[in-house]
């Protein structure tokens, strides 16, 4: 059965490894980032927000019920379906979800709150783009940041123990992040033998410019950010 890393943190993680055994695939769990709250309040919130804003489901996960508590009542704007899922779950009343990508929300968003101020729920490590695209269409964007973002260690013997000292077939790459770490992790002259012929299967073309293109890794794009299309890169025919 071909071997698939599967590099995101939990909760995710585990949902994903159990796709990719249904899909007829050996998920290898060895997740290269991690997350952990930051301290927010509802001090942070500013009176005249209209709306939320949030582009991870992490965001949501780690606000703390304070937070939640003084937004809920609000539009909650998610980028896609387990963000607003997250959302909803964590006790949103209204939840609309996305497009499943940052910058289309951006645009839509953009064109209703216009001249208007919105809560963005966020990590620390995030991408401008979002805010940025919001901004020029005239929004006024609070950032609270409720999560950081932080790299996993991971030791040459952790990895070829799970993995068994065999090469692996594929990786799934969520985040900039996690695909600088596999970076780091695959040149590893311990390691390297591990990823000679592994396909590096990422969400966005973000991602993949944070790996080396000059090492003539296989890398491949999803046709739109999300799990679904990342893991109809593994199925498809070779």
């Amino acid at each position: 059965m071909p071997s698939v890393l599967v590099t995101r943190p939990e909760p995710g993680a585990s949902r994903t490894a159990r796709r990719v055994l249904e899909a007829g695939f050996q998920p290898i769990l060895l997740p290269l980032t991690e997350t952990a709250a930051l301290p927010a309040d509802a001090g942070q919130v500013p009176a005249d927000a209209l709306a939320v804003a949030v582009t991870s489901a992490n965001a949501v996960r780690h606000a703390s019920e304070e937070i939640i508590a003084a937004l809920a009542a609000l539009p909650c704007h998610a980028v896609g379906k387990r963000t607003a899922e997250a959302a909803r779950g964590a006790g949103f009343l209204s939840v609309r979800e996305g497009p499943g990508d940052a910058e289309a929300l951006a645009e839509n968003m953009g064109d209703a709150f216009s001249g208007r101020t919105i809560v963005y729920l966020c990590g620390r490590v995030r991408f401008p783009v979002f805010e940025q695209r919001l901004e020029a269409a005239g929004v006024q964007v609070h950032a609270v940041e409720t999560y950081d973002t932080s790299a996993v260690r991971c030791s040459d013997g952790d990895v070829l123990a799970l993995t068994s000292g065999q090469p692996v077939d594929a990786v799934l790459l969520y985040s900039a992040k996690a695909a600088a770490a596999m970076q780091v992790l695959a040149a590893r002259p311990a390691l390297k033998l591990l990823f000679e012929k592994t396909r590096f299967l990422v969400l966005s073309q973000r991602i993949a410019a944070a790996l080396d293109y000059s090492a003539g890794k296989a890398i491949e794009i999803a046709a739109t950010p999300d799990e679904d299309a990342l893991l109809a890169l593994l199925r498809a025919p070779r």
